[in-house]
């Protein structure tokens, strides 16, 4: 078993509790951790026999550009819903940041791990 990551995903969203963030895109960054058997694929150097992480990011990109939920959390299991069941992965770890320099932090976060 091996681990497909993609590490630093930037889309935009309409993201947020307050009644300003409900007229505002903002930004949220997904860094995932997709187990996945890649025996074969470095055995036939294909990629058929892998997981194409170009097709979860435009997919996932997709999804998040045109949805509006109110918390991270929401948007956080959404987004490991498509990856375990469109793309076929058992077991996933998914970070999901916020950007709130008003509040004087970083970025709020979630972290969430799955299986299918």
């Amino acid at each position: 078993m091996g681990c497909i990551c993609i590490e630093g995903l930037k889309a935009e969203t309409v993201i947020g509790v307050h009644d300003w963030e409900r007229n505002i895109r903002q930004t949220v960054r997904l860094d995932l951790e997709m187990h996945w058997d890649i025996a074969q694929a470095a055995a036939n150097d294909a990629i058929a026999d892998t997981l194409d992480y170009q097709r979860v990011t435009e997919r996932l990109l997709a999804f998040i550009n045109t949805s509006r939920f109110a918390l991270i959390e929401t948007l956080a299991e959404r987004c490991a819903d498509i990856v375990l069941h469109e793309f076929g992965v058992n077991q996933l770890k998914l970070k999901l940041s916020k950007p709130l320099p008003a509040l004087g932090i970083e970025c709020a976060a979630v972290v969430i791990e799955r299986h299918r």
